[in-house]
This record gives structure tokens, C-alpha cells and sequence, in this order.
């Protein structure tokens, strides 16, 4: 089991930045794939960014690429999310998730999940 802990969501304006935190505990944090995901009211869930065991290697949907950055510290077990230059459109609850062998966007694939943390983006 892992247990995952979602924080650092809030309130911003249209062009501020955030950091979202995701911290780990349970079975060996850095044996996961990271990925972060989002769901705004009346949406699906759906994939922002991912990150490999490592951090050798991250991903991001086409929304988000050129204004977020996944990272990942695994002596500390948590994993980032830089959030910059943001949009009224990236109002949603963000879940951290953690796969142990898959590395992609599909959320079904993904083991664990984070309660989520709120953000909203005011115009």
C-alpha cells in the first residue's frame, strides 16, 4: 500500500503560480511512477503530468506543457508541481497518483491515489 497526500492548492489569479505537494509514505516511494491528474466540476478526470521512477523522464499533456513542471524528490517521498502562467481554465481538484509499472496518461492504470487539493484561478 501507498498513501499519498495531497496539499498546496488555493486561490491564485489568472498569471500567478502555485506549488502542488504530494508526499508518500508506505512502500518504497521511488519504486513508482508519479503522475498528477485534474478534474474540474461536471468533467472527467483527466492526465496533466507524469514523471518516471527516476525523474530521468517526465510527460505532460498538451494543456499544461510550457507552464508546469512535475519533479520529484525521493529521499523527501513527494512529488512536485510548479504551476505557472495559470489559467481560469486550470481550475480544478489535482490528485497525485502513483503507478507501480505504468508510465502514461491513462488513469485507470494507476494504483493509488491522493484525496486531491482544490485550486482556483480567478480572471
Amino acid at each position: 500500500q501507498v498513501q499519498l497526500v495531497d496539499s498546496g492548492g488555493g486561490l491564485v489569479q489568472a498569471g500567478g503560480s502555485l506549488r502542488l505537494s504530494c508526499a508518500a509514505s508506505g512502500r518504497t516511494f521511488s519504486n513508482f511512477n508519479m503522475g498528477w491528474f485534474r478534474q474540474a466540476p461536471g468533467k472527467e478526470r483527466e492526465f496533466v503530468a507524469a514523471i518516471r521512477r527516476s525523474g530521468s523522464d517526465t510527460y505532460y499533456a498538451d494543456s499544461v506543457k510550457g507552464r508546469f513542471t512535475i519533479s520529484r524528490d525521493n529521499a523527501q517521498n513527494t512529488v512536485y508541481l510548479q504551476m505557472n502562467s495559470l489559467k481560469p481554465e486550470d481550475t480544478a481538484v489535482y490528485y497525485c497518483a502513483a503507478a507501480r509499472f505504468y508510465y502514461g496518461v491513462a488513469k485507470n492504470q494507476y494504483n493509488y491515489w491522493g484525496q486531491g487539493t482544490q485550486v482556483t484561478v480567478s480572471s
